[in-house]
């Protein structure tokens, strides 16, 4: 035969109550049975549990958008250090007399560049964008870009 529960008297606040009385109602249940439920989750850590698992879910979700950067990052740092080696093996070296104007006409472009690169970032137009759309990966357009 089951140990025999004891009887305990408490004072609740009306909408407290009502609420009690609202879950008990609806899930079919006694109010004392909703009640000691209740208490019950209340001494095990169950909320805690629960703020356990969300915090896990988004430590998993900052997981996955760092892991995303960190390849991103990597990519762009491949492509850079490729196009660099490329340029510093294809380009050949300037005769002594051409350097001035070499300089000057490496300033204009570098000037022109800073333009475009300031117009490219307040559109939102993105390079890796544009190389998945003309290698038909839409997809990985998206997969490029940081997401919450």
């Amino acid at each position: 035969m089951p140990a025999r529960k004891a009887q305990l008297t408490i004072y609740l606040e009306p909408a407290t109550l009502g609420a009690l009385e609202a879950f008990a109602r609806k899930s079919g249940s006694p109010k004392s049975l909703v009640a000691e439920a209740a208490v019950a989750s209340f001494l095990t850590g169950d909320d805690a549990d629960r703020r356990d698992a969300a915090t896990i879910k988004r430590l998993d979700r900052i997981i996955r958008l760092l892991d995303r950067l960190e390849r991103n990052d990597t990519i762009a740092l491949e492509t850079h250090a490729l196009f660099i080696r490329f340029w510093l093996t294809a380009t050949p070296a300037l005769p002594e007399q051409g350097t001035p104007a070499a300089r000057a006409k490496g300033q204009e472009r570098y000037e022109r560049f800073i333009e475009a690169l300031g117009r490219r970032v307040a559109s939102g137009t993105r390079v890796g964008d544009e190389i998945a759309l003309d290698l038909g990966l839409s997809d990985a357009a998206d997969d490029l870009r940081p997401h919450d």
